[in-house]
């Protein structure tokens, strides 16, 4: 048995030590046999189920399936770290990095008086951040 703490509510540091723990010696032998590849699927998959709980306007499907798309995060990145590519906290850190850049117009001293300037700051945004000159390259 592993050493763990059950709890009445879990964090996204929880669910990163969970998914460490299922991919650790001793943990479950499905979970340690997975690669990027063969959860593949699973990602779309996920993916779609949570465009059908926006459909039906579902907040608790929604959660449900945002929830077992966060897993599937967590999932590649746990792999990504075995591998000594990258962790979770990278994905984090990169996701944080790009919005803080794009939106110069909220963290920075750009302006945008309404969505449309804002999508416009955005794409100017990154294609500086993709070092593109023009929307086509």
């Amino acid at each position: 048995m592993i050493d763990f703490e059950q709890k009445p509510s879990y964090d996204v540091s929880d669910l990163v030590e969970i998914v460490r723990i299922l991919r650790a010696p001793g943990g479950c032998p499905w979970d340690r046999e997975q690669d990027h590849k063969s959860i593949r699927r699973d990602l779309l998959e996920e993916a779609y189920e949570v465009a059908e709980a926006i459909d039906e306007e579902s907040p608790e499907h929604l959660k449900e399936e945002l929830g077992d798309v966060l897993l599937q995060v967590v999932f590649h990145a746990q792999m990504a770290r075995e591998e000594g590519l990258f962790t979770f906290d990278d994905v984090v850190d990169g996701v944080a990095q790009k919005m803080v850049f794009r939106h110069p117009h909220v963290f920075g001293q750009a302006h945008a008086d309404d969505s449309a300037q804002a999508l416009d700051t955005w794409d100017a945004q990154k294609r500086e951040e993709k070092d593109q000159r023009t929307a086509s390259d």
